[in-house]
């Protein structure tokens, strides 16, 4: 028999299936725990890449990333921007640009940091499961950020999953290549410092803002941060799929939702989503959005 955290599990592989049916790929994530054939632990069963028609898989997680060669010297990660040239280059050249879909685990939480990366553009949720249940949304990272950055702090362990919510593109780095780079620059070092305390505000901020923010306020955050690393009015989101990132029932995102339509913030139809009113979004969402903005501002610019 089923347990509602897998019946949950189901229903962010639809609302991940319905951003990507058009592509013909379903892809379910780490939405829920399931015990495993010994017993002794209990893991998130990844299930890959599968057909729309045939259900054949595809390609195994962590998903489909695709190396290539690209000119991204006008749209660069901000933290290597950061770095002085000769530390800058230094890094670029041990870097791989990849190429990353809607759906794609980058990493799970408990398992050993094999690549670290600095997103060009793009979003990805940082995720964290708790005793089966499904995975909620802790985080998110663009262009301002990195993945894997609990290696700054010697740590290989993987703390949270990261799950690719808004595709792009980002430059890539084998974990025992990160790690001699970051030993061997003082700017790097420095500059991950404090990225990792304003990594650990945001963690902080939304665990406080799960507990005392309505669905409304939480909405227009997750909608903001989404369209800063976006770059982009438009993007494509469902109501499922933000019910389980926010961690509530989907009639409270669609009440919430419609109410902002009303208010001529957005508009949404059938899974895309535009901006219209900026000013008035950042209005109706919580504190928590523009306290994160000044910390990194504080810190990062």
């Amino acid at each position: 028999m089923a347990t509602s955290g897998q019946f949950r599990c189901n229903g962010l592989a639809k609302a991940i299936f319905d951003l990507t049916t058009q592509r013909g790929v379903l892809f379910a994530t780490m939405c829920a725990g399931r015990q495993s054939d010994t017993g002794a632990r209990r893991k998130v069963i990844l299930t890959g890449l599968f057909s729309s028609t045939s259900r054949t898989p595809l390609r195994q997680a962590p998903g489909p990333i695709k190396i290539h060669k690209v000119n991204l010297a006008n749209i660069e990660n901000h933290l290597i921007e950061m770095l002085p040239r000769k530390d800058r280059l230094r890094l670029l050249s041990i870097c791989e640009s990849v190429q990353f879909e809607l759906g794609t685990v980058l990493c799970e939480a408990g398992t050993p940091t094999r690549h670290v990366y600095f997103p060009v553009f793009g979003s990805i949720s940082l995720l964290t499961p708790i005793d089966g249940k499904p995975a909620l949304e802790v985080g998110m990272v663009g262009r301002e950020g990195m993945v894997g950055a609990q290696l700054a702090l010697g740590v290989v362990t993987t703390p949270l999953h990261a799950l690719v919510q808004g595709e792009g593109e980002a430059w890539r780095i084998g974990a025992a290549a990160f790690q001699r780079e970051f030993a061997g620059s003082v700017a790097l070092q420095r500059g991950l410092n404090r990225y990792l305390y304003v990594l650990m505000a945001q963690l902080a901020s939304s665990a406080a803002c799960f507990r005392f923010h309505s669905i409304g306020p939480r909405l227009a955050r997750w909608l903001l941060m989404s369209q800063d690393r976006a770059h982009a009015d438009q993007f494509r989101v469902t109501h499922e799929f933000l019910a389980c990132m926010l961690g509530v029932r989907r009639v409270g995102i669609t009440a919430a939702a419609g109410a902002m339509q009303r208010k001529g913030l957005i508009e949404y139809h059938r899974g895309n989503l535009k901006v219209l009113n900026r000013r008035g979004l950042e209005a109706a969402a919580c504190s928590c959005y523009a306290e994160d903005r000044q910390a990194y501002a504080q810190l990062l610019s």
